[in-house]
């Protein structure tokens, strides 16, 4: 592996250890405020803040300017992350953590093979061949396997 690579994947892998932590922590702050779409607007808020902390920090202040002429399919991401963000807030404190994270990484797993397999949204098409559908279904069962008693 480079050292580009190696440096993704430890981004990537940070990436993959908050997702859990981000459920439970927005989960308990939903069961503690009573509300999991009060909860996910004050992710939101957060969120926008450090996002827009960085875009300042980095100058991408000028790309904005860009918004407008772009697809508006591509906006439909903002959607899909706030219907992540509610229905793990929503579910986790009902059906367990670690059951809502193994079905977000099954749907992960699928969504993401099915992406790479046909280059969607311009994607690198990386075919999905014996061994790598092998190696997804060992992960899907190791993801089944983590959450069994």
């Amino acid at each position: 592996m480079t050292g580009e690579t190696l440096r993704y994947a430890a981004v990537m892998t940070l990436a993959g250890i908050g997702v859990p932590v981000l459920a439970a922590l927005n989960a308990r702050l939903g069961s503690r405020i009573g509300s999991p779409a009060a909860a996910a607007t004050i992710l939101f808020a957060v969120a926008f803040c450090g996002a827009a902390a960085t875009m300042i920090a980095t100058r991408g202040t000028p790309s904005l300017a860009a918004a407008p002429a772009q697809p508006r399919h591509l906006f439909l991401a903002g959607l899909l992350v706030a219907f992540y963000v509610l229905s793990v807030t929503w579910v986790a404190p009902l059906f367990g953590l670690g059951n809502a994270i193994m079905f977000v990484l099954l749907g992960q797993l699928v969504s993401a093979a099915v992406i790479d397999q046909f280059g969607l949204m311009g994607s690198i098409v990386r075919q999905v061949t014996p061994m790598r559908g092998t190696g997804l279904l060992l992960m899907a069962a190791g993801v089944f396997l983590t959450q069994r008693g």
